[in-house]
C-alpha cells in the first residue's frame, strides 16, 4: 500500500476545469446542465463572486456601492500583495471569505 491516500487503488480523482487542480469526486461542484464540467471549491467561490458583480451592475443603492467598494479594496490589496504579508495576510484571507 501506498502511503500516498490520493493513490490508493478505487478512488477516483477529478480535475477542475477551471484551474487544473485535482481533489476527490465529492469536493467537485458541477454545473447542472453540464455535469461534465467540475469545479474545485475555490474556483466556484470565485465564479460566485464573479456573477455577484454582474448582478449588481444593472442595481443601485447603498448595498450596492458598499459591495464595489469592498471589490476595489480587495482588488488593492492583491495587487500590493498584503494577502501574502506574514503579518495580517492571514487574517485579510479569513476575511475576505466573508466579503461579497
Amino acid at each position: 500500500m501506498s502511503a500516498d491516500p490520493s493513490t490508493e487503488v478505487g478512488e477516483d480523482i477529478e480535475r477542475c476545469w477551471c484551474c487544473g487542480s485535482t481533489d476527490r469526486p465529492d469536493r467537485m461542484v458541477r454545473l447542472g446542465n453540464h455535469p461534465e464540467v467540475h469545479l474545485c471549491v475555490r474556483c466556484a467561490h470565485f465564479v460566485h463572486q464573479q456573477a455577484w458583480r454582474i448582478e449588481d451592475g444593472d442595481k443601485h443603492g447603498p448595498a450596492t456601492f458598499a459591495r464595489d467598494r469592498l471589490r476595489g479594496l480587495r482588488s488593492e490589496v492583491m495587487r500590493r500583495g498584503l494577502h501574502r504579508n506574514k503579518f495580517v495576510g492571514g487574517m485579510l484571507r479569513r476575511l475576505g471569505k466573508h466579503l461579497p
